[in-house]
């Protein structure tokens, strides 16, 4: 499936998240991430970030669909991350 993460974390948590997306997914711009990820790779993903998660102060939002070519994505001014594929 092809997600947008999009989290909103707290000022001492936000590099844990940061490290732990990267992992997993592609980097677009601060706190956004997109890409292909397994059903299992991404609960994955998520039991990690309950480990450092406030729930009570921090947010994850997830938009997902069965590929990338089945959402419109559009980038109004500068792109921060380009993701180029290399054969």
């Amino acid at each position: 499936m092809y997600v947008i993460l999009v989290y909103d974390f707290g000022e001492k948590r936000v590099s844990k998240m940061l490290k732990l997306c990267r992992k997993y997914l592609n980097w677009i711009q601060n706190s956004v991430f997109e890409g292909e990820i397994s059903e299992a790779r991404l609960k994955e993903l998520l039991m990690q970030s309950d480990k450092f998660m406030k729930k009570d102060e921090d947010s994850i939002i997830i938009f997902s669909g069965p590929s990338q070519s089945s959402m419109d994505k559009r980038i109004i001014g500068k792109e921060r991350s380009a993701i180029d594929v290399f054969l």
